[in-house]
């Protein structure tokens, strides 16, 4: 069974951690009002960008796999926090691209949609929309 592996490590002196993901590093860390020092976003900020780029490299690659040139694609992702503990009730995907038909995106939508393993997790917890702007 496939497994994805990260190492996550406090940065000496800071509030902030380094994540190493593969040869890439992402720094996450709270905001100054929370008590943190600001060097990176929220670790529940990167949740939601997970979603967005999960789905962003899927569609990508369904345009790229029929040969389709795709230009100016870009996903703005929402969460919606409730409850206490907070958590994420809702997600929210708003997807564009430029001169892209929209019957055509539409396709391309739903394959990256089936594809994105973020978006096929979160399914079974919460709602996860996805509409073409």
């Amino acid at each position: 069974m496939p497994e994805v592996t990260t190492t996550i490590s406090q940065i000496e002196g800071s509030t902030a951690a380094r994540t190493r993901i593969r040869e890439h590093e992402l720094v996450t860390d709270r905001p100054m009002e929370k008590g943190g020092g600001n060097q990176g976003p929220m670790g529940g900020e990167m949740f939601v960008a997970s979603l967005g780029g999960c789905f962003m490299s899927n569609l990508i690659a369904a345009f790229q796999g029929r040969g389709i040139e795709a230009k100016g694609l870009y996903v703005k992702v929402s969460g919606t926090l409730d409850g206490t503990p907070p958590r994420f009730q809702k997600m929210a995907m708003a997807v564009k691209g430029n001169g892209i038909d929209r019957d055509q995106m539409e396709k391309m939508v739903l394959i990256a949609e089936r594809g994105c393993i973020v978006a096929n997790t979160l399914k079974q917890f919460m709602d996860v929309e996805i509409s073409i702007a």
